[in-house]
C-alpha cells in the first residue's frame, strides 16, 4: 500500500503546472506575461498564444520582447481561431510536442484569446494523454478595471431577464457579457488591472460586483500594468480539470459554441507622419464604426523603431519597440469587432494619410 502511495504520488508530482491567463480584450493578458518572463529567473517556460485574427500580433510582440532566455521556440502561436473551438485540432497537437520535448518546459502558461471560453479548455485537460501529464495549476483572469468600472460589461443578468419577459421586443443578448462572466466564473485569480487610473472607491464598486457575481469565494488582486511576482501567479495549485463543477458557464449544456458575434480581418496601412496624427485616426475610426480592438504595428516618419499599438474602444496606448526591418514601411493593424463591421469604409479611414 505504502509503495503504491507513493508511485501516486511520484506520478503527481511529475504532471507539469499549466496557468491560462484569460481576460477580455485589452485587459493586459500579453504586458502580464511580459513581467512574468522577465522574472521567470532560468526556470523554463513555455509560452502558448491563442490569437483571434490572422495576424499574430501577441505572439510576436512576446518575440520581441528582448528578455534573455525566452526564444523563439519557447512561443507556440495559435492563430486557427479560439482556443475553445479548436481544442482537439489545435491545442492538444501542440501540447503533446510540448511534454515530448526532450527537455520539456517547466511550466506553460496559456494566453486565451480575449473571446476564447475557458471552460472547454479546461475540459481538454481530462483527454486521457493529457491528463496523466499535465495539470492546470490555475485559471488568471485580468479585468479591465476601468472599463468594467464605466458599465461596459456589468448588465445584471436577472435584471436583463425581467427587462427581456417584460417586452418580448426588446435584445438584450449581450454576448460580452457573456464571455466576461464565464471568465470570471472560471478563475482561481482575478486580477483587477490598470487601477492605477481610478479611486479607491471605484475600485472597491468593482470588486463588489465581481464578488456578487462569482458563485464562490475567489481571491481578488489589484495591478499596474500586470505588475505581480510570479510566485503569486505560479504555483497556485488549483487542479482545476478536477473541480469543473464549481466553475458554471453560460454555455454548459451545449455541445459547441460559436464565434459568430466576432469577425476580425488585417488591414495593411502606410508609414504614417506622426504618432499623434495615427492615435486621433484610430480614436476616430474606431467611434465612427463601433470597434472592439485595434492592435497591431506601424511605421512612422522619421523613426527607426517600429511602433506597437493597442486599443480598445476609443482608448488606445502605443510605444515604439524594437528596429523596423520591413523595407515596405508598409503597416498591419488588426481589427476586431462584432459581425457586420464595415471592412471597406474601415479600411479607406484607415489607408487615409
Amino acid at each position: 500500500m505504502t509503495q503504491l502511495k507513493m508511485a501516486s504520488v511520484k506520478s503527481e508530482q511529475a504532471k507539469i503546472p499549466v496557468t491560462i491567463i484569460t481576460g477580455f480584450l485589452g485587459a493586459g493578458k500579453t504586458t502580464l506575461l511580459r513581467n512574468l518572463l522577465s522574472k521567470a529567473d532560468g526556470r523554463r517556460i513555455a509560452i502558448v498564444v491563442n490569437e483571434f485574427g490572422s495576424l499574430g500580433i501577441d505572439g510576436e510582440v512576446l518575440r520581441s520582447c528582448g528578455i534573455e532566455g525566452c526564444g523563439d521556440e519557447d512561443i507556440v502561436e495559435l492563430t486557427n481561431g479560439c482556443l475553445c473551438c479548436t481544442v482537439a485540432d489545435d491545442f492538444l497537437p501542440t501540447m503533446r510536442a510540448l511534454i515530448d520535448r526532450p527537455e520539456p518546459p517547466e511550466h506553460i502558461v496559456i494566453e486565451t484569446s480575449g473571446l476564447a471560453l475557458p471552460k472547454p479548455l479546461l475540459k481538454a485537460f481530462s483527454w486521457p494523454d493529457i491528463r496523466t501529464r499535465m495539470t492546470v495549476d490555475g485559471v488568471i483572469t485580468l479585468v479591465d478595471t476601468p472599463a468594467v468600472a464605466a458599465g461596459l460589461f456589468a448588465e445584471d443578468p436577472e435584471a436583463v431577464a425581467a427587462q427581456r419577459a417584460a417586452d418580448p421586443s426588446l435584445d438584450h443578448d449581450n454576448p460580452l457579457a457573456e464571455v466576461y462572466e464565464d471568465q470570471l466564473n472560471a478563475a482561481d485569480l482575478i486580477v483587477l488591472n490598470k487601477t492605477d487610473v481610478l479611486t479607491d472607491q471605484e475600485i472597491a464598486t468593482v470588486e463588489t460586483g465581481i464578488a456578487q457575481a462569482v458563485p464562490r469565494k475567489v481571491m481578488t488582486l489589484r495591478a499596474v500594468e500586470g505588475r505581480l511576482d510570479p510566485a503569486i501567479l505560479l504555483g497556485i495549485g488549483a487542479g482545476a480539470e478536477d473541480d469543473l463543477q464549481a466553475r458554471p458557464s453560460n454555455h454548459d449544456g451545449a455541445d459547441d459554441h460559436e464565434h459568430d458575434d466576432f469577425e476580425s480581418f488585417v488591414v495593411t496601412i502606410p508609414e504614417q507622419k506622426s504618432v499623434d496624427g495615427l492615435i486621433e485616426k484610430l480614436k476616430k475610426v474606431a467611434l465612427e464604426y463601433d470597434i472592439l480592438r485595434i492592435k497591431g504595428f506601424c511605421s512612422v516618419q522619421g523613426k527607426k523603431m517600429r511602433l506597437s499599438v493597442q486599443g480598445v474602444g476609443t482608448r488606445f496606448r502605443h510605444e515604439f519597440d524594437i528596429p523596423w526591418n520591413d523595407q515596405t514601411k508598409d503597416g498591419r493593424l488588426v481589427v476586431i469587432g462584432q459581425t457586420g463591421l464595415s471592412k471597406s469604409g474601415i479600411e479607406e479611414a484607415l489607408q487615409q494619410g
